[in-house]
């Protein structure tokens, strides 16, 4: 009775606290204790509880006493049936106040509970209880154990059910979902994407009803809520979500904006591109309309804050920007697609005048970077943008490209050989670069610009001045210890691989184009070197067979300009990489059924059917740089024998129907077995003593029927 007169008391509460705590320590009974209680739970409700008092309170009463509290399922009479549970949550809360507490054991054994409660039936009277709740997962979620914990003990699905059914706190719930997204987006949509979905179709119904200003700040959440995996496309209700914001985006963005509205949905309109690319934009006049105003007011953008950059001004809008950037990918993506275009020819021609005033802009603000700025994540977005559009645009723009060639060489260079945070953090991608691995990759958006560009003589002389072929050789080595880092990789291609490939076609072009610089640079050497031990372990995996055939294609034509080294003078290394190429063009063709008649017909092997339209030309070119090869190494005949690739040949053209072989297919064959026959006299006995004079007759081979009749 005393202390329930003293809960009643409205002095002063510290000193409350004191008798109270003096109280629960001499406390002889359960009743004495409660009572006690009931005075500590109103002092923690009327106000802060300072460090020291929470402290005394905890080492008063500890962990045991609010866990007797949770479990209790009898209320005093004549109070509210929740009452012992409000009375443990209220403890509880006061003690997450204090960051060490909150990330206990006994705190995070209560998650389960935290979340009954959360998604059980709301009165007046439970309102005090959810309050604790939220206040105690609010602090559970700033330990660092805590994210962990809430997840995989179900507090995203008790969130989630909370935000939809509109409980009390609902606004509580999204903002710890938002938190908990930020920390651990892929786990949450892994375990808990129903509910989630849930709250994306209430978020982007709102969306599309609301006609105030919450339509912007939903613009804000949304972004949060939109997984890059599992697609959304992939689920009809994902599907509905997405058709959703995009009638409520077309909305916004075909009205009169302020800058303050436009940015919010711009980003929301990238965040879209990033997770589904295209494919929540429908395929119609309306959604082709809404694409080209994307698009053009993402360049728009982008001139406006690039063209005369304020420092303050970009750097506020950086963000926004970078968004900028993915939509503009996105127009560059949807201008060169053929199959079902979203975007009429009229509409394409527009958008790349604009994009190309665009990237004019970005070319503008990176020549004005400083050195101290070349660590910003925007530089890196930049360029990123500005290769995506080198990439695909080889005409425009090409003078000041060229100016700036200089700049990306050094920023590219930087970035690989000091390694960088910038492009560590997220980067706006239309496609996953999972497998990169490499965090100062800017290289890689590069090369396919580069690419273009060896091909041309004054952007190559530019590229090569500025060390760019050495900078490449070590950059190519580097690749390639990334993909045999992980032996037996699955089938997709990784950007790794892909990468490799794209600079096996610049070095092609500088072998084409400067054999000199070849010769003379010793970079080319140890890439030489790596080239002739790489292609014996890549050709027996099938899975990568276009950068076998890339390997084994820029093998042999550098080993024509380079026959005089030593590592070509009949080594192992040597011998066992021109096995492989024997190997790769010899295997590419093989007879098969003619559907048209009995006999047999040219066709390519099946193991090369999937991947023929990138391999065809390389193996075209290999058939050329194999044929050069045979006159510079006189060993290499004995491997062609070694290989019985004659023998194999000579039953493949008696066997098929001559007019299935194209005149292609043949120059090549007679290209290669005209330098055998003339190098070799036991290859040119083997392709007598397999009829060659006849077949050679048949399939028109002049130059050969003429090297086997003169010898």
């Amino acid at each position: 009775p005393a202390c329930l007169a003293m809960a009643s008391d409205s002095g002063d509460r510290n000193s409350t606290l004191k008798r109270c705590l003096s109280v629960l320590r001499d406390a002889r009974n359960d009743s004495e204790q409660f009572a006690a209680l009931l005075l500590v739970t109103k002092a923690v409700r009327a106000g802060e509880v300072d460090a020291k008092t929470r402290r005394q309170i905890f080492d008063a009463i500890g962990f045991t006493f609010p866990n007797r509290l949770l479990t209790s399922r009898q209320p005093p009479a004549g109070c509210p049936e929740h009452t012992f549970r409000a009375l443990g949550l209220t403890l509880l809360a006061c003690f997450c106040t204090d960051p060490e507490l909150a990330g206990h054991s006994q705190i995070l054994s209560k998650i389960p509970t935290f979340n009954d409660i959360l998604v059980s039936p709301c009165n007046l009277d439970s309102t005090s209880m959810i309050d604790d709740v939220y206040q105690c997962l609010s602090a559970v979620m700033a330990t660092t154990r805590g994210p962990r914990e809430l997840v995989t003990k179900g507090t995203v699905s008790a969130l989630c059910q909370a935000y939809v059914n509109c409980s009390y706190g609902s606004d509580r719930a999204l903002t710890l979902l938002l938190g908990l997204l930020a920390i651990a987006e892929t786990k949450c949509w892994q375990r808990d994407a129903p509910h989630l979905l849930a709250v994306l179709s209430k978020l982007s119904d709102d969306f599309l009803k609301t006609e105030d200003m919450t339509k912007f700040e939903l613009c804000e959440v949304l972004p949060h809520f939109i997984p890059l995996s599992p697609p959304l496309t992939q689920d009809s209700q994902g599907s509905e979500c997405l058709h959703r914001l995009y009638k409520g985006l077309a909305n916004i963005l075909g009205s009169k904006l302020s800058q303050s509205q436009r940015d919010p949905a711009l980003k929301l309109a990238a965040c879209l591109v990033q997770a589904c690319g295209s494919e929540w934009i429908p395929a119609e006049t309306a959604g082709s309309k809404f694409l080209a105003l994307l698009v053009n007011l993402a360049c728009v953008e982008v001139r406006l804050t690039l063209e005369e950059p304020d420092p303050l001004e970009v750097e506020g809008k950086k963000e926004v920007v970078t968004a900028c950037y993915v939509l503009i990918e996105m127009g560059i993506q949807e201008c060169l697609r053929e199959e079902k275009p979203l975007l009429e020819e009229v509409q394409k021609m527009q958008l790349m005048r604009i994009m190309e005033e665009a990237f004019g802009a970005v070319i503008f603000y990176l020549r004005q970077v400083k050195q101290e700025e070349l660590q910003d994540p925007f530089i890196f977005a930049s360029v990123r943008i500005l290769g995506a559009w080198m990439a695909e645009e080889t005409s425009s723009l090409k003078q000041e490209i060229c100016e700036l060639l200089p700049f990306l060489v050094h920023y590219a260079k930087k970035l690989f050989k000091e390694g960088s945070p910038a492009a560590s953090l997220p980067q706006p991608e239309l496609v996953s670069s999972e497998g990169s691995g490499l965090p100062q990759d800017a290289l890689r958006f590069l090369l396919p610009g580069f690419c273009h560009l060896t091909a041309e003589d004054k952007p190559r002389d530019i590229l090569i001045s500025e060390g760019a072929p050495a900078l490449l050789c070590e950059y190519f080595l580097h690749q390639w210890e990334m993909l045999t880092s992980k032996p037996g990789s699955p089938a997709p291609v990784t950007s790794a691989e892909m990468s490799l490939q794209t600079t096996c076609g610049i070095f092609l072009n500088l072998v084409v184009t400067a054999p000199d610089l070849i010769r003379r640079d010793k970079s080319f050497s140890s890439l030489m070197d790596m080239l002739l031990k790489s292609l014996p372990l890549l050709l027996p995996q099938k899975d990568h067979l276009v950068l076998a055939a890339n390997i084994a294609t820029l093998g042999m034509m550098m080993a024509r300009i380079l026959a005089s080294s030593a590592v070509l003078q009949g080594t192992q290394s040597a011998k066992e990489f021109f096995r492989a190429a024997i190997h790769f063009l010899s295997q590419a063709h093989t007879a098969q059924a003619d559907p048209g008649s009995d006999g047999l017909a040219a066709a390519v092997s099946p193991a090369y059917a999937s991947a023929w339209a990138d391999v065809r030309e390389l193996w075209f070119l290999g058939m050329q740089a194999l044929a050069g090869c045979v006159p510079l190494f006189p060993w290499l005949p004995q491997a062609v024998l070694q290989a019985r690739w004659l023998e194999g040949l000579s039953e493949f053209l008696t066997r098929v129907a001559p007019a299935s072989v194209d005149f292609e297919l043949i120059a090549a064959f007679q290209g290669v077995l005209v330098e055998l026959a003339r190098a070799s006299k036991p290859c040119r006995d083997v392709i007598l003593s397999h009829h060659g004079g006849e077949w050679a007759n048949l399939y028109g081979m002049a130059a050969l029927e003429q090297c086997l009749s003169e010898c």
